[in-house]
């Protein structure tokens, strides 16, 4: 099982008023298990950076001046997304930018279908209370020391820890099939001795027993064992 855990950092809140994407990074996830596999990059969004903005991310008009644009490098960013879910935090807000920039060249948008939003996913795991990335990683105890601006490439990484946990933690070592090390697990298993079976234990009563039984049954009145 394949996932792509999703985020991006934009010039503003909205596509529909010019605001373009200016990083966005990808993480890939294998039986909920990062794997080493990451697409990440800084993009040229040929706009100006609102001051806004800069104090969330830190990015630079003169910074971003020096990367590609989005459509240099849809192909590459397309190719690693595949057709796997992509897990994002507020999904609906990172589509509508990636789907501008798609728009914008020409490509097929990204269906929301394929997003899984762990906003949505944590609001229905704990009715009620905060959801923001920053509180769901204090509430999973998950290190924030090296997040000091908002960057897409560390959001990731934390997002990944809170999915996992949002769904219940991995489970690795359960995976059937997971390869040789796997296999070797249960053919050991296989192959081991069966344990010696133990005789049945004695449940019948013994003469003294069976003779204070009696007696008691003797003093009941119209006992279940005389009718």
């Amino acid at each position: 099982m394949r996932e792509i855990v999703l985020d991006t950092e934009t010039t503003g809140l909205d596509p529909g008023m010019d605001h373009r994407i200016v990083e966005v990074a990808c993480l890939e996830l294998r039986h909920h298990v990062p794997t080493e596999a990451e697409f990440h990059c800084y993009l040229n969004p040929e706009r100006d950076m609102p001051e806004d903005a800069f104090r969330i991310h830190g990015l630079s008009e003169d910074f971003l001046a020096g990367h590609p644009r989005f459509a240099e490098v849809a192909d590459d960013f397309l190719e690693f997304i595949g057709e796997d879910p992509l897990v994002i935090h507020n999904a609906e807000f990172d589509l509508r930018f990636l789907n501008a920039e798609l728009a914008r060249i020409g490509r097929p948008l990204i269906p929301s279908s394929r997003a899984v939003d762990t906003v949505q996913l944590a609001r229905r795991k704990n009715p009620g209370a905060q959801a923001s990335l920053d509180a769901l990683c204090r509430r999973f105890d998950i290190d924030l020391s090296e997040r000091d601006l908002h960057g897409a490439r560390i959001d990731v990484q934390l997002l990944a820890k809170v999915y996992l946990q949002l769904v219940g933690g991995s489970q690795p070592t359960l995976e059937l099939g997971a390869g040789a090390a796997g296999a070797d697990s249960l053919a050991g298993a296989a192959a081991a001795p069966p344990e010696t079976a133990r005789p049945p234990r004695p449940h019948a009563p013994d003469a003294a027993e069976t003779a204070r039984h009696a007696e008691l049954v003797a003093r009941l009145k119209q006992p279940i064992w005389d009718l």
